[in-house]
């Protein structure tokens, strides 16, 4: 596999575009990136949720400043007083300089989430949905604001450790069904409309699709959509 392109107009911005237009190209440099994170020989082995976060985020961060200038990537940023969400990106200088609505390096304008799949034990099995009453659930915090309260899109990477991607899309939207259909997670309102839409296929391991949630009583945005960017760890 060919290394990623170290031309700089792969995320240079030479005129100010919106903020929507700045989180989607920074989206597809994500995705573009996990393979070669996955395949990376001075990578050390890890399947530690917080080891694998850790890595990608240093590895993005490495790559962004050769490929997407305008971005800067942080482990583990601080969302409200009690909780951090796993990786966030907040604006370079140079994109404060170039967009007129980024003020601050503090502020992230992307947040993600990663998690293993599946999870590292049964008591957690849907924790990439749900955590239940301990709130531990990936799209469960999104839905809650708990995560990216200030944004209308987010990022959740999964790291599938077994079987197809196809097998985990089936059997979250399963999972979301059952909640939709039972009192069982009383921390939200699951809907069918929760369930992850079509998943492509994007090649060397990766897979992508998108979820939208509405936020009852939400101050901020009202919903957020959720891109899940899923790379096969397993061999």
């Amino acid at each position: 596999m060919a290394g990623p392109s170290h031309r700089a107009e792969a995320g240079e911005i030479t005129r100010e575009v919106d903020r929507h237009t700045l989180v989607e190209r920074l989206i597809d440099f994500i995705e573009k990136q996990l393979p070669y994170w996955r395949v990376n020989p001075g990578r050390p082995s890890a399947e530690a949720e917080e080891q694998l976060n850790s890595q990608l985020c240093k590895f993005l961060n490495a790559h962004a400043s050769l490929n997407f200038p305008m971005a800067s990537f942080h482990h583990e940023e601080r969302q409200g007083t009690r909780r951090s969400v796993d990786i966030s990106a907040g604006p370079t200088l140079r994109a404060i300089a170039a967009m007129t609505y980024l003020e601050s390096i503090y502020e992230p304008f992307l947040v993600l989430e990663g998690k293993r799949i599946p999870a590292p034990s049964a008591v957690r099995e849907r924790e990439y949905v749900t955590g239940f009453a301990k709130r531990s659930g990936g799209i469960q915090r999104f839905k809650l604001s708990l995560h990216g309260a200030d944004h209308d899109s987010a990022v959740m990477i999964g790291y599938v450790q077994s079987n197809q991607p196809a097998f985990w899309w089936e059997t979250m939207n399963r999972w979301i069904v059952e909640l939709a259909h039972s009192s069982e997670d009383l921390t939200c309102v699951w809907s069918t409309d929760d369930q992850l839409q079509v998943m492509l296929d994007g090649g060397e391991n990766s897979s992508r699709c998108e979820s939208r949630h509405i936020r009852p009583g939400a101050t901020k945005p009202g919903v957020i959509r959720l891109v899940h960017l899923w790379i096969r760890m397993a061999p």
